[in-house]
């Protein structure tokens, strides 16, 4: 049945196309307002300071602040300073390393005070073929195959470091190369960030290895001190020495 022209729809079905309308107008007001904001809820939107951004609240004007005095990261202990340092318990402050400059030019460690002398870990044959990797990929450009100093290099025009056998570094303590690839010395640069600290043991424990190797004869301590060292470390000797 079809509505005619000339009649009036109900009220009913005015009242109903109305609502209609006003409830799509909100919807539509909503919308547009919700997009207009950007009303969100995410975590990134919470106030807060981008890094190295500066600040207007704190009088240095740095939104970096410096860690609380006194405070360690997490596994930044480092109690175990023989292994950490090389160096040993309660060394002495004021002890310096005599040196010398060696026929290449090199200045070179002639003592080695407060150098541990055995190593804080045990050596075997897992950790000399560890050094060895290593010392291929960071120590053999200079030094060469077996320590002699004649790295590529080296052949290159590079200066000569010093041998390995020698006798003042065949009585070196141990801890004198793990200081020295900790700190660097003279033309040698630190590698500290290139090598962790059980690496740089593996690498000292090799170096040991090439040293016995081309002199079997020598009594050189090459076993783990009986007791480790757990006291709490402070800052490495920075002078170091020429491996």
């Amino acid at each position: 049945m079809f509505l005619n022209r000339t009649e009036k729809p109900q009220a009913g079905s005015k009242k109903l196309g109305s609502m209609r309308i006003i409830v799509l107008s909100l919807a539509a007001g909503l919308s547009i307002l919700s997009s207009a904001c950007g009303v969100r809820f995410d975590m990134q939107d919470q106030p807060r300071y981008k890094a190295y951004k500066e600040s207007d609240f704190f009088s240095d004007k740095r939104a970096s602040r410096e860690a609380p005095e006194g405070t360690i990261a997490r596994g930044q202990l480092h109690d175990n300073k023989a292994f950490y340092t090389g160096k040993i318990d309660n060394p002495n402050p004021n002890a310096v390393a005599a040196t010398a400059t060696d026929a290449n030019g090199n200045t070179v460690v002639a003592s080695f005070p407060n150098d541990v002398e055995e190593f804080p870990i045990p050596v075997t044959q897992a950790l000399i073929d560890r050094g060895q990797e290593r010392y291929n990929i960071y120590c053999i450009t200079c030094h060469g195959q077996f320590g002699n100093g004649d790295g590529m290099v080296v052949r290159r025009g590079f200066p000569k470091p010093p041998t390995y056998h020698d006798d003042r570094l065949r009585n070196a303590p141990v801890g004198h190369f793990f200081d020295v690839m900790t700190n660097g010395w003279g033309k040698m640069s630190s590698y500290a960030y290139q090598v962790q600290p059980a690496d740089r043991w593996a690498i000292a424990a090799y170096i040991r290895a090439l040293q016995v190797g081309q002199n079997p004869d020598m009594n050189m301590k090459a076993a783990a001190a009986p007791n480790s060292n757990t006291a709490a470390p402070q800052a490495a000797n920075t002078t170091g020495g020429h491996k």
